[in-house]
């Protein structure tokens, strides 16, 4: 099952998402070629867009890298070439991509130092700019290494 699909399925089940919000929210998750922004590429863009009103807007995506997939971000996710060869490319995507997530707040497991530099390097390139500023990041992967440290004092 994908990340969002679960993140979905939360509220489906009853499970109470406690969010207070004054804008929608956005939780992102993306898969890649490899782990360099500045030469690898988007293959899979999954978005969960959540309103103030409770509402959701799910979009996900494959992408053509243009490029080929490495044999260790294959292992990772499962995803080959084969399986983006036909897909539109990022460029493709920008444009309603940029819309979709205009006037929100972004989120997601490791968002700040994965996953927005690659969306903004991958936007970058088709000359276009995902603007973080007036935004709110959260990043649940930062709350957890506050909440549990993993560092020689956290042994103790």
């Amino acid at each position: 099952m994908h990340p969002l699909e679960a993140t979905h399925l939360l509220g489906e089940l009853g499970i109470a998402m406690n969010l207070s919000l004054d804008r929608p929210i956005a939780f992102i998750d993306l898969e890649t070629t490899g782990l360099n922004p500045s030469f690898d590429r988007i293959i899979e863009l999954s978005a969960l867009k959540v309103y103030p009103d409770g509402s959701e807007e799910v979009k996900s995506v494959r992408v053509n890298p243009e490029m080929p997939i490495s044999a260790g971000a294959t292992r990772v996710h499962g995803i080959k070439d084969a399986d983006v060869a036909s897909k539109p490319t990022f460029k493709q995507y920008a444009k309603n991509l940029l819309a979709f997530l205009d006037g929100c707040d972004l989120s997601g497991f490791n968002a700040i130092r994965f996953d927005l530099p690659m969306l903004r390097a991958e936007f970058d390139r088709v000359g276009m700019q995902l603007d973080l500023e007036n935004r709110k990041v959260v990043d649940p992967m930062v709350i957890f290494h506050q909440m549990e440290p993993r560092d020689f004092g956290a042994a103790y």
